[in-house]
């Protein structure tokens, strides 16, 4: 017969552990995703758009909110910095993948790789002081929105509310930091609104409402 380890009742004794644990590894693998979307710049005509990575940044707005939302404050920190430490893994391991040798028949494997790998320091870095102003200050907003709230039930004014206080540090500081010397100015502070006004529009349209999904699977209710 199988020796099984026995379960802990008091470490499992309910889904939240679960359900935090699966939010927090979406934010996660949603903002790696974004650091490594974004350094590509969508341009339609001879307008700069943003970059890709703003597709799914929003997402990682909404579990942002998430997580204040049912778990609060203390634990939404937590997961932003356990973000940072990962992007902080991310970029110390690419970094050694792209000066390890590789066989001769690799090279444009190694040229494709060494673009996107060399560059991504910049980002990441730009990306990290951004998120960790633009998150904390959306989940302390959140908070504090829905403590001055009358109507608790009115999530949509929390989590549009706190984005754009969210939104408003991250994006500038991104911008500037990314992509400063390599856009040139005119376009940095286009690329600012532009991408500011499409990470509030994803956040209204899809967004706000699988964070709508989420609470009311999670908390029992939108409160």
């Amino acid at each position: 017969m199988e020796n099984k380890v026995p379960e802990n009742p008091s470490k499992n004794r309910s889904r939240d552990f679960n359900a935090l644990v699966v939010v927090s590894c979406l934010l996660v693998t949603l903002y790696l995703t974004a650091n490594l979307m974004a350094v590509k710049i969508i341009r339609i005509g001879s307008v700069s758009l943003f970059d890709a990575g703003t597709l799914t940044f929003p997402f990682t707005y909404m579990l942002g909110d998430v997580l204040a939302e049912v778990w609060g404050y203390r634990t939404a920190r937590k997961v932003v910095f356990l973000t940072f430490l990962s992007n902080c893994l991310l970029v110390i391991f690419t970094a050694v993948g792209v000066i390890l040798p590789y066989p001769d028949y690799m090279q444009p494997v190694q040229e494709a790789y060494s673009a996107i790998y060399t560059y991504v320091p910049r980002i990441v870095a730009a990306s990290l002081i951004s998120f960790l102003l633009g998150e904390l200050s959306n989940a302390k907003a959140l908070v504090l929105i829905k403590r001055i709230q009358k109507k608790k039930e009115r999530l949509w004014v929390r989590t549009v509310g706190s984005s754009m206080v969210g939104y408003l540090f991250d994006t500038v500081l991104f911008v500037l930091l990314a992509f400063s010397f390599t856009v040139p100015a005119g376009e940095l502070a286009q690329m600012i609104i532009v991408q500011y006004a499409a990470k509030l529009v994803i956040e209204m349209l899809a967004g706000t409402p699988l964070a709508y999904a989420a609470v009311r699977k999670l908390a029992g209710g939108i409160g």
